[in-house]
């Protein structure tokens, strides 16, 4: 097996929405705004290469959204799935699993694109299955008033369309292993959207988990910073503290899916709750 980190692209949002209550004097030491208040922020999705199968855990914003919708996003910097799968020896095709921790647009905006004749929409990822779960997905398609912004139609319908899609099934108790082949545990979480799923996977003699967005960035590891897009923050708080609590027991580095600075991290116990430990690249912890 090996690992790949994949920057899909940089966006900014406002920074008081992604930290909530927290103040702006506290999250701006480690997420510093800009003149209009927005943060840097990226769309880092993982690879894995595991015998035959390579699964994409989410895929960014993509591309076939307008420029107005992308306005409203900042985009910045150079980075896209395409150019980074490259710089590994890939391409889209290669794809045997699209892996999606939750239907949000800056998840799995890159999941669906455009046909060459921009007529209609169709699957990025031709020879994959999609993965994700049948509660999720009517959370999804179905979706609430808070949410409805960002559960795009042409981001989620497609993919059943297609044919290409597979839910997991959920359990009753406990994490989930995904698959066969590849040693992949799931843990779901409901406070930021409904059965959101966070990826572990052991490699080499460590265990990564993908935080995706129970913790978004670095500067979102203290369990009271919590974004203002959650849909249940006060769950959001208990899922933390037992994901955190796990992460010290058993020396879990997190993957940071939206820190356009920070790849890894590891965490550890203090005497003011679970606290930042150390930073890594990838190339640090693994040698490339």
């Amino acid at each position: 097996m090996k690992l790949y980190p994949l920057q899909c692209g940089k966006f900014k949002l406002d920074g008081g929405a992604m930290f909530g209550v927290v103040p702006k004097t506290l999250w701006q030491k480690t997420n510093p705004a800009d003149e209009n208040n927005l943060i840097e922020l990226g769309t880092r999705s993982l690879l894995i290469e595991d015998g035959k199968k390579l699964v994409l855990i989410d895929c960014g914003l993509g591309d076939k959204q307008n420029e107005k919708f992308f306005g409203h996003y900042s985009l910045w910097g150079d980075d896209t799935l395409e150019k980074n799968l490259a710089k590994f020896g890939f391409v889209k095709d290669d794809i045997t699993d699209v892996f999606l921790t939750h239907l949000h647009f800056d998840h799995c905006g890159g999941a669906i694109e455009w046909n060459k004749d921009r007529t209609g929409y169709e699957p990025a990822f031709k020879n994959a299955h999609y993965w994700s779960n049948e509660d999720h997905w009517k959370w999804a398609t179905e979706p609430n008033a808070r949410e409805k912004a960002s559960f795009l139609p042409e981001n989620i319908l497609p993919i059943k369309e297609s044919g290409q899609l597979q839910f997991l099934d959920l359990p009753k108790t406990g994490n989930y292993k995904f698959g066969t082949d590849l040693k992949m545990d799931v843990i779901f979480v409901d406070g930021h959207t409904e059965k959101q799923m966070l990826p572990v996977i052991k490699y080499q003699d460590k265990t990564i988990v993908f935080a995706a967005d129970l913790i978004p960035t670095a500067g979102h590891i203290p369990q009271v910073y919590v974004m203002g897009y959650d849909t249940r923050p006060l769950l959001t708080m208990e899922e933390k503290a037992k994901f955190l609590q796990q992460c010290v027991d058993h020396e879990y580095l997190l993957f940071f899916e939206h820190d356009a600075h920070n790849e890894l991290a590891s965490v550890k116990m203090t005497d003011r709750g679970v606290k930042l430990d150390e930073i890594f690249t990838f190339n640090e912890v693994f040698g490339y």
